[in-house]
């Protein structure tokens, strides 16, 4: 069976993403957040490396906690020290990107194939900060289509199987040669069509109760900060409700 690493790779991207200016804009805002000394979970994605290489120019000493091969690469090669979860201790803020940010800051992540590591790594911060362009906000979760899961291989069957059942209509992520994508953990990604009437809190709950999926991209409830790019050029900060 071919496959393909998603390591440094976004197989699907936003029809309208933000330029590359507005990115390194929005890296260089979320240094605000960062403090000497501090331990930063390192996103993946676009706008996550925007703020890993505003992070190396800047100078400012921390630990990383990367979330992805590609990020720990950025990362290492600009002189971040490294460090997993088992040297990390509580992490005091993460920087990433999104697919979709709804206005209570839920999110669809996981089109960069990292939604695991990202979810863990967030899960284990003490903040999380996110970086998107104006296009990623939506007014209800699903409007840009594509939910991602990871699945145990062995169980990709049972999972798509499931899934249909859901109401979901998943396929499998594949590259262009048709290889199945695999994720740094090793597992298959998993694209599901989704529409805004997607109820994400049962959506949640069924999939995280299906055997063999792994994780899922909604993130509910996890986010405490969005910093958005403006078509204004402007920075635009989202905090969530209490």
């Amino acid at each position: 069976m071919a496959v393909r690493s998603i390591a440094g790779r976004t197989s699907m991207r936003s029809a309208a993403a933000a330029d590359p200016a507005a990115l390194k804009r929005l890296g260089e805002y979320a240094l605000r957040y960062v403090k000497p000394g501090h331990t930063v979970g390192l996103g993946t994605g676009r706008a996550a490396a925007a703020f890993i290489r505003a992070l190396i120019d800047s100078g400012i000493p921390v630990r990383g906690v990367p979330t992805s091969r590609h990020s720990e690469r950025i990362a290492r090669e600009g002189g971040i020290e490294v460090v997993g979860l088992e040297d990390a201790g509580r992490i005091d803020v993460t920087i990433d990107g999104a697919d979709e940010v709804d206005p209570r800051l839920n999110l669809i992540k996981g089109r960069g194939g990292a939604l695991v590591r990202e979810k863990i790594v967030a899960a284990a911060s003490r903040r999380e900060i996110i970086l998107v362009g104006f296009e990623k906000l939506v007014r209800r979760l699903g409007e840009h289509s594509i939910l991602p899961v990871e699945v145990v291989p062995f169980a990709a069957p049972f999972c798509l199987r499931m899934m249909r059942r859901m109401g979901l209509k998943p396929a499998l992520r594949r590259g262009q040669d048709g290889a199945q994508t695999v994720s740094d953990n090793g597992n298959l990604i998993v694209d599901c069509r989704i529409d805004p009437t997607l109820n994400a809190r049962r959506v949640n709950c069924e999939l995280l109760a299906t055997p063999g999926v792994v994780d899922h991209g909604l993130f509910l409830g996890i986010a405490h900060t969005v910093l958005v790019a403006q078509p204004d050029g402007t920075i635009k900060t989202l905090t969530r409700p209490r």
